[in-house]
């Protein structure tokens, strides 16, 4: 099962970067159907991954995804489930 990863750590400090970042990796799990999308926001203070939470809840990114699940081992990465019919 193949799955993308998005490392943020290069670019934790540009807000834009991130949002499209995200937006990309979202596209292409859509359009290649791959249900798994890895987010490694990593540990630090936890804005990063606050950040990439409320990307998770906009309006228009909401219903891209089925489900999200935060990594019980690991509390810098969270896992975005989709899909397809």
């Amino acid at each position: 099962m193949a799955k993308i990863k998005v490392d943020l750590h290069p670019i934790y400090n540009n807000s834009n970067a991130i949002d499209k970042a995200l937006l990309q990796a979202f596209e292409e799990a859509i359009e290649k159907r791959i249900t798994e999308v890895e987010i490694i926001p990593g540990n630090g203070s936890g804005q990063l991954k606050k950040k990439v939470q409320r990307f998770l809840q906009m309006p228009h990114i909401k219903p891209l995804y089925h489900c999200i699940e935060n990594d019980s081992k690991n509390f810098g990465r969270l896992f975005v489930y989709f899909k397809f019919k």
